[in-house]
């Protein structure tokens, strides 16, 4: 079967002259594009070629073309599309060199995946379900529920192996063997790539919630890099819930719609949360002025219309939000009803990490020493987290203990990755050294 080369004639590339800045110029054009449209470009490919590992190793190949190749042609009018372009070609590249390469290139063909006289639209937004389609698939009773949730965040979210270990506190290694098992058990069990029938669909929801959750997470706080927020990953992980609620509709459940009001009631103070150095502001020192009304409008409604509907994880922590946004003031915030709500949801869903949130909220309606001792008994499971270690520290420095607070500061900043949070965290242990 003949299989055409990649067309790279100018009229796919700007006509603009590169400028002397053209290197950073591609540099950032590439990040950009990597942040903002990894989840759409592995999902199509997935789509075309049917193979997570392919998609995947191909979308990483084609960009690292890019970085050369944009250097002397200049950057596409359409990147997105140049990129699925040239990864389809890399993927068919792989599959030729594998076994029983014939049968499985005839079978593409015969499917359509794999046209011989005239190419797909690579830049369409036609079908907004592609993405979903990918999430579902991800998303498979047949995989383990920690599986489902790390799949889709490596393969939809483009999260490092090491940030998805962080969300899960497990060791990265132990992380890249579960993505590895769950491509193989997709391959394998041939789990279809399709969003599911309606009647099958509360299988799966709530894995899909959290992958989108945590997606918007990695946006929020970023694990690693210069800055503290990725726009992208937020207003991508809010766009997928919308989505889910679009499509569960008439018969939705109420943490769909919790999900939805959370995450905007997040990023709605996400202009407050950084100054203009791009350094971290806490929630109790932002600017309410600059939270986005519009969206905590929107969300207040949908957290009222969702506690309606039961109460759930998502739900308790849309209603924690909300109190949270409805403070005109730090000091109107309602602590003591937000301690009860982590009480709540402490119940409904045990973890450290919610016990740590609870012991902070505790501090503000009791005392730092209170909280310090309901930390102190999380040490085991968290002592590898640096929120742990931030927040133990800030507590230390409230009661004036400078010394233990300093030191820890000095542990979250070993284990920081984040340049915002590494900053905010040397300058808190500055203020307490002598």
């Amino acid at each position: 079967m003949a299989i055409a080369q990649i067309d790279t004639s100018p009229k796919i590339f700007s006509k603009s002259a590169m400028t002397s800045n053209a290197q950073s110029d591609v540099t950032q054009a590439i990040a950009s594009l990597y942040r903002a449209e990894w989840g759409r470009i592995v999902a199509t490919l997935i789509r075309l070629i049917g193979d997570f590992d392919v998609a995947e190793e191909a979308a990483q190949e084609a960009f690292s073309v890019a970085v050369n190749q944009w250097q002397s042609t200049g950057i596409p009018d359409l990147p997105r599309a140049w990129i699925i372009k040239t990864a389809r070609y890399k993927a068919i590249d792989r599959l030729r060199r594998r076994t029983r390469l014939k049968e499985k290139l005839e079978w593409y063909a015969m499917s359509g995946l794999i046209p011989t006289t005239e190419e797909p639209t690579y830049d369409t937004d036609e079908i907004p379900d592609d993405r979903l389609r990918l999430i579902f698939t991800c998303c498979h009773p047949a995989l383990a529920i920690e599986a489902q949730v790390a799949l889709t965040l490596r393969m939809l979210g483009g999260l490092e192996t090491d940030e998805i270990a962080r969300a899960f506190l497990v060791p990265t290694a132990t992380m890249a063997q579960r993505l590895v098992r769950a491509k193989r058990k997709i391959r394998d069990a041939g789990i279809p790539y399709k969003v599911p029938d309606t009647s099958d669909l509360s299988a799966r929801v709530d894995a899909v919630l959290t992958a989108i959750y945590l997606i918007f997470n990695e946006g929020y706080a970023a694990t690693r890099g210069e800055t503290m927020v990725k726009a992208d990953l937020c207003t991508e992980a809010i766009r997928l819930g919308r989505l889910v609620r679009m499509l569960m509709a008439p018969q939705l459940p109420s943490e769909v719609t919790a999900l939805v009001a959370l995450m905007l009631l997040h990023d709605s103070r996400r202009d407050a949360r950084l100054d203009e150095a791009g350094d971290l502001v806490l929630l109790e020192d932002q600017d309410r002025r600059r939270w986005n009304q519009q969206q905590i409008a929107e969300a207040l409604p949908l957290v009222e219309e969702a506690l309606r509907g039961g109460t759930g994880p998502f739900g308790v922590q849309a209603a924690i939000a909300a109190l949270h946004c409805q403070a005109a003031r730090a000091q109107e915030t309602d602590w003591l009803q937000i301690v009860r709500l982590y009480d709540l949801l402490e119940r409904l869903q045990p973890s450290p990490i919610v016990s740590l949130n609870r012991a902070v909220a505790i501090s503000m309606v009791d005392s730092p020493q209170t909280a310090l001792g309901l930390i102190d008994e999380l040490a085991p499971q968290l002592d590898g987290y640096h929120l742990f270690h931030a927040a133990r520290a800030d507590l230390l420095r409230r009661i004036g203990a400078s010394a233990s607070a300093a030191q820890s500061y000095g542990l979250a900043l070993v284990l920081v990755k984040n340049d915002s949070e590494r900053r905010f965290l040397e300058r808190r242990l500055r203020e307490v050294q002598p």
